[in-house]
């Protein structure tokens, strides 16, 4: 082989190693930049989810009749009773007409005979005579009194063996003077893998809530995850949503986030049983906006002894 092949055959070579040694610095340059893009990417699709959830949060909050519209609870005693907004009935609105009607409690009925000559309409439909009233517990849903053109409503829950008057306003002093929520800084670290234990099938767990009633709500399972290298467990309940439902407590309750605890809504969980748990989106119950409402309150297996802080502060009322 000449010299001149020889050089040129030496510079071939050279240029190989250069091209190859050129690949083999760049490659972890190119993956850290496309690491860097992915991790770009995923915090802006996770700031724009939670955003999305928190204006929705809001909207359901802040609606004509959605829990901050709430303005009265009211127990119902068996036998009939006169209600309205006047000192003179039995049970007494703090909104509404002077003399609504009466309604009449009896082995579970609920019969309201409306004032004559008031314009309320019941489902929608204008009412002129006697009706039976659906509580919440009925499979179609309470039947709604409405009254002032719409902005009233009149429901009747059951809570235990007791039934109540719920009456909402949309121009509730609540709705029409919400502050907002205030939140601990969002974090993608505060979405925790959890792994879903289920439990024997008809597993109830008691549930007592902030009015001193318990309930056997159905307990499908739990969730089990790791924080911090410790384990951690949250007993999962079924409403008969398409999520599970969690009522806990933690090392916030009352220490900037609501006294007694908050909510959170989980996936149920597939084929893996792994459910991701985002307690960005852990929610305050409807009791931390109004006095009017009858939240569950964690039962102790979900007092963690952990400090949430994610998601939503205590409710900063207006000053009276």
């Amino acid at each position: 082989m000449s010299a001149t092949a020889k050089w040129q055959f030496a510079k071939s070579a050279w240029l190989v190693a250069v091209v190859a040694l050129a690949g083999a610095c760049s490659k972890p340059a190119d993956e850290g930049a496309g690491k860097a893009a992915q991790d770009q990417a995923a915090q802006i699709s996770f700031a724009r989810d939670l955003e999305l959830w928190r204006s929705q949060r809001v909207a359901n909050l802040t609606k004509p009749d959605g829990w901050t519209s709430v303005v009265g609870l009211h127990w119902i005693d068996p036998g009939p009773h006169y209600f309205g907004a006047s000192a003179g009935n039995g049970i007494q609105l703090a909104v509404g007409p002077d003399h609504f009607g009466m309604i009449d409690l009896n082995n579970g009925r609920l019969r309201f005979v409306p004032e004559k000559g008031l314009a309320v309409t019941l489902d929608g439909e204008p009412l002129k005579g006697a009706a039976e009233l659906r509580a919440d517990d009925s499979p179609t849903g309470p039947s709604v009194l409405a009254f002032d053109e719409g902005k009233g409503l009149v429901t009747v829950i059951k809570r235990g063996d007791r039934y109540a008057l719920r009456v909402k306003h949309a121009d509730a002093p609540s709705r029409t003077g919400f502050r907002g929520i205030e939140y601990w800084p969002a974090s993608t670290d505060w979405k925790v893998q959890a792994h879903y234990v289920p439990h024997p099938p008809g597993k109830t767990l008691p549930i007592a809530n902030i009015i001193g009633i318990t309930d056997e709500v159905p307990n499908p399972g739990a969730l089990e995850f790791e924080r911090g290298g410790k384990q951690y467990r949250i007993e999962a309940l079924d409403e008969g949503e398409d999520t599970l439902f969690l009522v806990f407590a933690d090392r916030t309750s009352g220490h900037g986030s609501y006294p007694a605890g908050r909510f959170l809504d989980a996936p149920k969980p597939g084929a893996d049983a792994n459910v991701t748990l985002d307690f960005n989106q852990a929610y305050n119950p409807p009791c931390a906006f109004t006095a009017f409402a009858t939240c569950p309150l964690p039962p102790p297996e979900n007092r963690l002894d952990l400090l949430v802080d994610a998601g939503e502060k205590t409710y900063a009322h207006a000053a009276p």
